[in-house]
């Protein structure tokens, strides 16, 4: 029932404590005394629902105004994901651009990075941003999460697959004199493993901030394709996040892309 209260806009919340508090409403609520004290309409029911089942605890209306302030405080501190898209503007809207948001937080980074993409294209310039900030930070600790796909029918040996892969990662795609830490799935390669393929994309910079998105490594990921994402500034989400990932590496689910 607290749902119809919380799903008010803040300003009726606020609305709503100060009439719960100066004696304005008081049990028993009605929507006809929410509605004349608040102007709603439609969940003025459904607030007073809410309100009557309190009372009926032996919660007074005071009461009711300090447990709304108090959720309204704690919401207020806990981090707000930005809304990030690829594709055409929108008029009107708020939302981070997706090509943006990875530079902005792979060009900042300064203790570690890890980055993970289903495909890549023109590796230098997908990398370019990054590997310039490892050349800039030498402590900087980077780990990729590449995925290595084996096309239909192709019934080459797996560790051919991934040295074809590495030679082309190490000696074409990767731009910088300093080098990541680059894990690939192994049942991605595998001809008689389960199949399975290291699908997500996602970025965590400084155990810090979280970019969680639909959009790859590519030029039209980034800028043409209508993609949708959420960066959040938050540290445990960013900790859970490289944890897993850690986690996956340590119990051997992802394997190390051997160097040139």
């Amino acid at each position: 029932m607290n749902e119809a209260i919380l799903a008010l806009p803040a300003h009726l919340r606020r609305r709503l404590t100060d009439a719960l508090d100066t004696g304005v409403l008081s049990a028993p609520y009605s929507p006809a005394s929410i509605r004349s004290a608040l102007g709603l309409r439609e969940e003025a029911e459904s607030v007073a629902t809410a309100l009557a089942s309190l009372a009926d605890m032996g919660i007074s209306g005071a009461a009711c105004a300090a447990w709304i302030r108090e959720v309204d405080e704690v919401t207020s501190r806990m981090p707000k994901p930005d809304l990030v898209w690829s594709g055409p503007e929108v008029p009107g809207t708020s939302a981070r651009d997706t090509r943006r948001v990875y530079e902005e937080l792979l060009g900042s980074a300064v203790r570690s990075v890890w980055a993970s993409s289903y495909v890549y294209f023109d590796g230098p310039r997908a990398f370019e941003v990054l590997a310039h900030r490892m050349d800039e930070i030498p402590g900087l600790r980077v780990t990729l999460l590449l995925n290595i796909q084996r096309r239909r029918g192709d019934t080459t040996a797996a560790s051919d697959l991934v040295r074809r892969f590495a030679d082309r990662f190490w000696g074409t795609d990767w731009p910088g004199s300093s080098r990541p830490e680059v894990f690939y799935d192994p049942r991605s390669v595998d001809l008689d493993g389960p199949a399975g393929v290291l699908h997500a994309k996602a970025v965590v910079t400084d155990e810090e901030s979280v970019f969680i998105t639909s959009a790859n490594l590519t030029e039209a990921a980034l800028d043409r394709n209508i993609e949708i994402g959420l960066l959040v500034r938050d540290r445990a989400l960013a900790a859970s996040v490289s944890s897993h990932f850690r986690a996956l590496i340590d119990r051997g689910l992802l394997s190390l892309l051997p160097t040139l």
